[in-house]
């Protein structure tokens, strides 16, 4: 990410949400970076040959963001919404492509095979957000937690800065989410 401290990102973001525009303007080329730094972790995750590249993700994301109504409270807020968005993105991305090739059949798997099967990645992006999408209601910190750490390829240190947890804590809540969503995509195969 560019120059910046976590607190000038929450000030230009507090800034934006009171109307500012030019707060925006200078935070823009100030998350860019870390945008992008999401997005090529998420689009890791997808098959060879994904058609949405990691630039149209990052450009379809900051667009929502933008478009957001939100009274940003810190940088973490920000960028827990942005992995949301990605990751909403992707879901809907697999959604439109499973409908067309597959119709409504997508197949449930497991968290593990979510992290290595390469072939059919639209199928196990539905599964693993519709797992953590309950998960969010129970959890919604652990839910945050996966976004960040999985989904955006943060470590546990980056994790806890974000969220200003301890790590300890990031560690434990990462180890139980990892657990339920494992036993919640079981439970539903």
């Amino acid at each position: 990410m560019a120059q910046s401290s976590p607190h000038e990102l929450t000030r230009l973001l507090a800034d934006w949400s009171g109307g500012d525009q030019a707060a925006l303007d200078k935070l823009a080329p100030l998350v860019q970076a870390e945008l992008h730094r999401l997005a090529h972790h998420y689009m890791s995750r997808e098959r060879p040959g994904h058609t949405l590249q990691t630039t149209a993700l990052v450009n379809e994301a900051y667009l929502r963001l933008v478009g957001q109504d939100i009274s940003w409270q810190s940088r973490a807020h920000f960028f827990g919404i942005a992995a949301k968005l990605m990751r909403q993105i992707l879901v809907d991305y697999a959604r439109r492509r499973n409908y067309a090739k597959r119709g409504a059949n997508a197949r449930q798997v497991s968290l593990d095979e979510v992290a290595l099967v390469a072939q059919e990645r639209g199928a196990e992006m539905l599964a693993l957000d519709e797992a953590l999408s309950g998960l969010a209601v129970i959890s919604p910190e652990q839910s945050q937690i996966v976004e960040l750490k999985f989904f955006g390829g943060l470590t546990i240190e980056e994790t806890a800065e974000v969220m200003g947890l301890s790590v300890d804590k990031v560690k434990r809540d990462w180890s139980m989410a990892k657990t339920w969503l494992y036993h919640e995509i079981k439970a539903a195969e």
